[in-house]
């Protein structure tokens, strides 16, 4: 190990005591967690690059300490330092963030693998990009150009400079992943069930029956009145099965943030 240039002497090595609280240890080795954590430095690094380095994505860190002193991504650490790493608070404000603010109505890019989850997002009414041929850096880019929120199960990807904001999803089944994020981005009170395309994206629009009564099945022509048809795709949408099963969904997501249960009007 060569000494880093800040050790008192060429002969003491420089080094840094780490702590990550909470659902950052989730990303640390088992042996590693909920503990201080003594890391050798051998050159001068950002605090951004030498937690990345340890496996903490940047976008899962909302605040740093050093020595008592709130930094930011560009600080070097120096032989010593005593820092503190957390992630974003839910229920405390302590008036400086690293992460950039939410948007009130959040927009997500998924990878390729959380199909599934992106579908949900689409049916509850979330602007979501997903398409399963996009690259790591086409979903950076995505991220930056429109602030997106960045979902996705890969480490690595969320390390990416250019990510506007992110977030590791842990969950590894699609409905606890909804779950999991609209408790993470408190989106519960946004959620707009049968307003967006779960094929495209786009926004549905009412339609009257007799202007599509030719594309239609006997049975629903029979049975059903009222239609949505996506403005993009042109795909029709009627209150059928999946919608029950939709409001199903979404008085379980209501159970889980323990909430009052209630039946969702929708027009």
């Amino acid at each position: 190990m060569s000494n880093f240039p800040d050790a008192p002497d060429k002969n003491t090595p420089c080094q840094v005591t780490l702590r990550f609280y909470a659902e950052l240890n989730d990303f640390l080795p088992a042996d590693k967690r909920q503990q201080d954590w003594l890391i050798d430095l051998d050159r001068r690094t950002s605090i951004k690059d030498l937690v990345e380095s340890l496996g903490v994505p940047h976008t899962e860190v909302d605040l740093l300490v050093a020595n008592g002193d709130i930094i930011d991504f560009s600080y070097v650490p120096k032989c010593g330092d005593r820092i503190s790493v957390y992630p974003e608070f839910r229920s405390l404000s302590l008036g400086h963030h690293l992460k950039p603010d939410l948007d009130p109505n959040p927009k997500f890019v998924l990878d390729a693998h959380l199909g599934k989850l992106a579908g949900y997002l689409r049916m509850l009414g979330f602007d979501t990009i997903y398409d399963p041929d996009s690259s790591d850096l086409d979903l950076a880019f995505a991220s930056k150009a429109d602030g997106r929120i960045l979902l996705t199960r890969d480490i690595g990807l969320l390390k990416r400079k250019i990510v506007f904001r992110g977030y590791y999803v842990r969950e590894t089944e699609p409905k606890r992943q909804i779950i999991e994020v609209i408790k993470q981005f408190k989106l519960l009170d946004k959620i707009n069930p049968f307003g967006r395309c779960a094929h495209c994206n786009d926004l549905l629009i009412d339609v009257p029956k007799r202007e599509i009564i030719h594309l239609l099945l006997p049975k629903t022509i029979l049975y059903y009145d009222e239609f949505r048809r996506c403005r993009g795709c042109g795909k029709i949408y009627w209150k059928g099965s999946h919608h029950e099963a939709i409001l199903r969904l979404i008085e379980s997501i209501q159970e889980e943030v323990s909430l009052e249960p209630k039946r969702l009007q929708t027009s």
